[in-house]
Formats: structure tokens, sequence, C-alpha cells
């Protein structure tokens, strides 16, 4: 269903409070191009506009909807892609790129900028990558909706910084991570990593026995091992582990029980064990982080 949004486009200077949040809306747009129309719009602020021939390159992320129309767009290490309706694209801050709709069909555009160290965090663990810039059938996904809400909120004129619009633009970027992921996520191995995750988050007190696990499901343990690791970043017994220790800090920090007391009811072979590990992991033993937290949450700085 074509979009019912009026044309504009808004640029927001950057509030002191945004960086607590982690996240900002710079910018956001919504426009019809006309077929055979200049492209893009000479409106947009100096740093924005670019011809075809140079490019550009920005200090921030873009997130952009083709929702009508057919075009091209290029960035640095990757191959031209040709963009249909329904593709969205991502330009990358630092990243030099070009796009532009087809004279012949015109295109309407949908796009959000977003800047912050929570954008950064996500680029550095390459959540998001500029070598996989396009994302195909972003529509069925839901961006449209997203993006639309961001609209929605960044015509309303609000004073200073606006956490409502910055919460959207993250929004946005959690559909694009879905979408990206859901073809994988119906495989059936997927599908027994998913139980595997249920199963390990249910039993933390129970030993790790993965390829019993991996038979149970009816996958190969070798194959079960690789895709687990792929799709959590850990192998079954690091996520069982992060697990327990996760749960060990909010034990450590909701109840007055004792370290042996923790360790018994996940899993742990003795205080010792959950001592060594909680310390590798957090950089402190669990006493002594239990002390801090409950010093800094008391207001005693001692």
């Amino acid at each position: 269903m074509p979009s019912t949004t009026a044309d504009y486009f808004r640029y927001f200077p950057v509030a002191p409070e945004a960086a607590a949040w982690g996240l900002v809306v710079t910018a956001a747009g919504f426009t019809r191009i006309r077929p055979n129309a200049p492209y893009p719009p000479v409106r947009h602020p100096a740093d924005h506009h670019f011809e075809w021939d140079r490019g550009r390159v920005l200090e921030a992320l873009q997130v952009v909807l083709i929702t009508a129309g057919s075009g091209r767009f290029e960035s640095r290490g990757t191959k031209p892609q040709r963009i249909d309706a329904g593709s969205a694209f991502m330009l990358f801050p630092g990243v030099w790129h070009r796009y532009r709709p087809e004279p012949t069909t015109g295109w309407v555009e949908s796009w959000v900028e977003l800047r912050g160290t929570t954008l950064q965090r996500l680029l550095r663990r390459k959540v998001f990558s500029p070598e996989t810039p396009v994302l195909r059938s972003a529509l069925a996904a839901g961006l449209e909706t997203s993006l639309e809400a961001v609209h929605a909120r960044a015509r309303q004129p609000q004073p200073g910084f606006d956490a409502e619009l910055a919460a959207r633009g993250l929004i946005t970027l959690a559909v694009w991570e879905r979408a990206r992921h859901a073809p994988r996520r119906q495989t059936r191995i997927a599908q027994a990593v998913a139980e595997a995750e249920r199963h390990f988050s249910g039993n933390l007190a129970e030993p790790v026995n993965v390829a019993h696990l991996a038979r149970r499901l009816g996958i190969a343990y070798s194959h079960f091992r690789k895709a687990f690791k792929l799709h959590t970043g850990y192998a079954p017994w690091q996520y069982m582990l992060h697990l327990r220790l996760a749960q060990a800090r909010r034990l450590l920090t909701a109840s007055d029980a004792t370290i042996e007391d923790v360790a018994g009811s996940l899993g742990f072979s003795s205080a010792f064990h959950l001592s060594a590990a909680f310390k590798e992991a957090y950089g402190v033993a669990p006493a002594h982080w239990r002390r801090r937290f409950l010093a800094d949450t008391s207001g005693d700085g001692r």
C-alpha cells in the first residue's frame, strides 16, 4: 500500500543530552522523486548534497528504503547494485557511496540518519557491515512501518533531545537486523539452535552434554556445534557459562546467598570454580563484585 506520508526532510542539532542515550536521530525524510527529475534535490545542506560523478561520504549512518520505482546504488568495497521497490540500503559513516533513481521511473525514498556511541558499538561488532549494505524484501520485514513511526515523530517540532525519536530510530535498526537473519532462522538447524538456547536457559544447574542434546534435536553434533556458534557467537559450553555467570551476578545482588550456595545452584563444582570463572569474565572475584555493587547502590563510596 502506498504511503500517505507527505514529502519532507528535517535535520536536527545534536543536543548535549544525546550522549547519555547513546543514539540520536540527526535527520529524516520522505521524498517522491518523479521521473526525469533532478537528483538529489538541491535543498539539502551542503554536507549532504552530492553529484553522481563524485559521490559522497557522510559522518553518520543512514537507512534508506525505496518503496516505489528503481535505481542504482554503489559503495566502496561492493559491486554496483540495482535497487528495486521494496529494497533498502545503508550508508555507512566514512564510506564513499552514491545512488540515484532511474530517470524513467523515479522512486520514493524514506530515510533516517543516526549517530551515537550505541551505533558505533554495533558497527565495531559488525552487526551492520559495509560489506552487506543492501537489504532485499525490506517492505515485507516491516521497515516501512518503523520508518513511518520515525517520520510521524520527526515532523513534530520538539525542543532539545527527543528520546522517543531516538528510540524509534533504534527500532528501525532492530527491524533491519531481524530481517537480515529471518531466512536463516527458518531452517531446521536454526530451529534446533533456538530450542537449545531455551534448554540451556531453563536448566542452568544441569551438566552440559552438547552431543546428547544435538542427538535429541536430530542434528549431527559437528553441524550443531558450528551452527550454534554461528547463530549466537558462542560455543555451546561458552553460552551456558555466560548464562550461569549472568545469573550469578543477579543472585549476588538480589539475595544474601553465599558464594557456595550460588555455585551449587548453577552447576559449578565448587565456590572456587565459580570464583575463577567469574574473575576471568568480569575481572574481579564475586565477593569483591558484590561488595562494590552494594557500596555503589547504597551511596557509600568507601
